[in-house]
């Protein structure tokens, strides 16, 4: 193997221990700002998502290996980036090195990074002590990338001697990369685990159904999305009652009744006095469906509101829209609030083909492919699209969506790990900014409802994978087919959204009017999508 030329690079220590974690911290381009200390800017900025966007897309040159460390200058709001092209370092695990210093596995899915060569894992290493916050999730993301690398690749030892690595510096209640690596590595292990489906069983674990509830009320409260999704909804909804004197609501996800504790106050306050309102929940919990009935049966009573409920106990794909009991002369709306995307495992099980095992692929390629490409996910005659059409057959007034603004359906792991790093990056610097690290309400959110999301999206495949996140962009070609046309939300629900942000207590929350849907962000970040639509005249 050759040694990589060091004439132009001045070698520098990475912690006090003499430990490189990259081969080079090398000199910054031409033209730019010298790095502010002799550590390339190491006390630069702490947030994940910051961390990784700065690794975005960067310091690809054909035909070499390139190992680059950005880093971001709070203080200077500079970009300071370091980059020189190094042949790779011998991976953990034992991995073959070829003779042009690549291995099977490091020339594939990130060329972007060198491969760390690091001594093996021991807690008492004072280097783990002494790194910055920005250092270690620099590394953190580096050896997840690794081993989400060693996993695709089928390369067992290899990714278990990176999850050793990351387990020295994740920590589930820790700062937000730290949290984000320790649920990504649980995530990763899963995977691998199942080429052993005995083991990959035999570690499942499912949350009570009360607990889960809970983990979704502490994302109400500690995040503005749920809330911003449920008023600009009811918002709609009441837009499109107007002077209706019977009013149906389905909801396809009834695990929480506050939207419509929310409804019932407003609809008492028309003008023209509240209709006869029913509400069917839709929910494979039926104690949830349950607890929704006694709650907004005792506030329609207080409110003087004629109210019923009729529970539908099942999951939605195998939801019988007979049950709904929709009858003639009742305005019919229908909400769905992050539901429908776990109606295309179905779907994608008939469609995808079996990605190779070693697919050979950069970060750079996993990130700038066009994800807004239609075709390969919204096929004639899908069974999601099924659906919609038996919803549209119900002739609604107004159904109103919010879904995860994110690509986390593809059928190729390295491309679903890299989108839901980036994603949920922003997530967890929500929960970062709004709740202590020791909050018990927080470490149960991320835990019992972010981590097992994660879970499903890396660990799971066919059938047992719901958690299939597609954008706007895509829902609005499937309900176009489906027979639904977009109406725009009105400046009043938006309105209303936005005066809920300074509740939160942060600036990095945004709403913004997205030719008439509303995209919910962290900072320039799209995270949730709300849209609202129509039955158009024909299909």
């Amino acid at each position: 193997m050759q040694t990589p030329k060091r004439s132009r690079t001045k070698r520098l220590r990475f912690c006090p221990s003499n430990l490189d974690l990259l081969s080079f911290l090398p000199n910054p381009p031409p033209n730019s700002s010298t790095c502010p200390c002799d550590l390339c800017g190491r006390g630069g900025g702490r947030e994940s998502l910051r961390i990784l966007a700065n690794l975005r897309g960067e310091g690809r040159v054909p035909g070499e290996e390139i190992a680059f460390l950005d880093r971001f200058d709070g203080e200077r709001g500079l970009l300071f980036r370091c980059r020189q092209p190094v042949k790779m370092a011998p991976l953990v695990g034992n991995v073959p090195v070829q003779e042009d210093g690549s291995s099977s596995v490091s020339s594939s899915p990130l060329k972007t990074f060198s491969l760390m060569s690091i001594p093996p894992p021991s807690p008492y290493s004072p280097w783990l002590h002494e790194l910055k916050s920005d250092e270690r999730g620099l590394c953190l993301i580096h050896l997840l990338l690794n081993c989400a690398n060693h996993v695709a690749a089928g390369s067992l030892d290899g990714a278990n001697a990176f999850l050793e690595q990351i387990a020295l510096l994740a920590a589930p209640n820790g700062d937000a990369m730290q949290r984000i690596a320790s649920h990504f590595s649980e995530a990763l292990a899963r995977r691998a685990l199942r080429q052993w489906p005995g083991l990959y069983h035999a570690l499942d674990c499912v949350h009570p159904v009360a607990e889960a509830a809970a983990a979704r009320r502490h994302f109400f409260d500690l995040c503005p999305f749920l809330r911003v999704s449920y008023v600009v909804s009811n918002q709609a909804i009441m837009e499109a009652m107007e002077g209706e004197k019977v009013v149906h609501i389905v909801d396809l996800n009834a695990s929480d009744p506050t939207q419509w504790l929310s409804l019932l106050q407003g609809l008492r306050a028309r003008p023209e006095g509240p209709p006869h309102l029913k509400i069917t929940g839709v929910h494979e919990h039926r104690e949830l469906l349950n607890h929704a009935a006694v709650c907004l049966s005792e506030e329609a009573e207080r409110l003087d509101i004629p109210f019923q409920f009729n529970p539908v106990a099942t999951k939605l794909e195998n939801l019988d829209v007979e049950t709904l009991r929709v009858k003639t002369g009742e305005a019919l709306a229908i909400g769905s609030v992050l539901q429908l995307h776990t109606l295309l495992a179905t779907e994608a099980v008939q469609q995808e083909a079996p990605a190779p095992v070693g697919q050979q692929l950069t970060m750079g390629e996993c990130l700038d492919k066009d994800h807004s490409s239609i075709s390969d996910s919204a096929m004639p005659s899908s069974p999601a699209e099924s659906f919609l059409a038996s919803l549209w057959g119900l002739s609604p007034k107004v159904m109103v969506v919010t879904e995860q603004e994110a690509d986390h359906n593809g059928s190729a792991l390295i491309k679903r790990f890299v989108e839901a790093l980036f994603y949920y990056a922003a997530l967890f610097d929500c929960l970062d900014s709004t709740a202590a690290r020791s909050s018990v309400e927080r470490l149960r959110l991320e835990k019992v409802l972010l981590g097992e999301e994660i879970k499903n999206i890396i660990a799971c495949e066919g059938l047992e994978r719901k958690q299939r996140h597609e954008k706007l962009q895509r829902w609005a070609r499937r309900l176009d087919a489906a027979g639904f046309g977009p109406t725009p939300l009105s400046h009043c629900a938006l309105l209303q959204g936005h005066r809920l942000l300074p509740n939160f207590g942060c600036k990095g929350y945004n709403l913004r009017d997205d030719g008439g849907y509303l995209m919910m962000s962290w900072h320039d970040r799209p995270l949730f999508s709300v849209s609202a639509w129509k039955c158009n005249g024909f299909r």
